[in-house]
């Protein structure tokens, strides 16, 4: 097993690695909308949050040696599921390969954002 780290996605906020590589496959931690330049949630709406995100998680898959191409399966966190639809939109641009996926409402997600997402992807 090997942990995955990139300076190009957030530090975790918790004690866990951004992903972790193991038996050809590469399991990403839940991204939220994180800045990794400034540690800070900058980005506002559903749209811009959801870019975040998936930037995030390209990033962490690209320095597991994976990338969003490669993933097969997606968990999504929405923490309103009237947000759907534009969640979809951005998030189709980066998962072109179509994974499988789960997507649901929660109730709060960390630091209060709109969206989290972790993938499950060939190495």
């Amino acid at each position: 097993m090997e942990k995955v780290y990139t300076k190009n996605a957030p530090d975790a906020i918790g004690p866990y690695s951004q992903a972790v590589k193991t038996n050809g496959l590469v399991f990403t931690s839940g991204q939220i909308a994180i800045n990794p330049a400034t540690g800070n949630v900058e980005a506002e709406g559903i749209e811009a949050q959801t870019e975040q995100v998936c930037t995030n998680l390209k990033n962490v898959l690209e320095a597991a040696g994976s990338s969003p191409d490669k993933a097969v399966k997606t968990v999504c966190f929405l923490a309103d599921m009237n947000d759907f639809a534009a969640f979809n939109a951005v998030y189709g641009t980066y998962f072109t390969g179509k994974p499988a996926r789960s997507c649901v409402a929660v109730k709060t997600l960390p630091k209060n954002v709109l969206v989290e997402v972790e993938v499950i992807a060939e190495a």
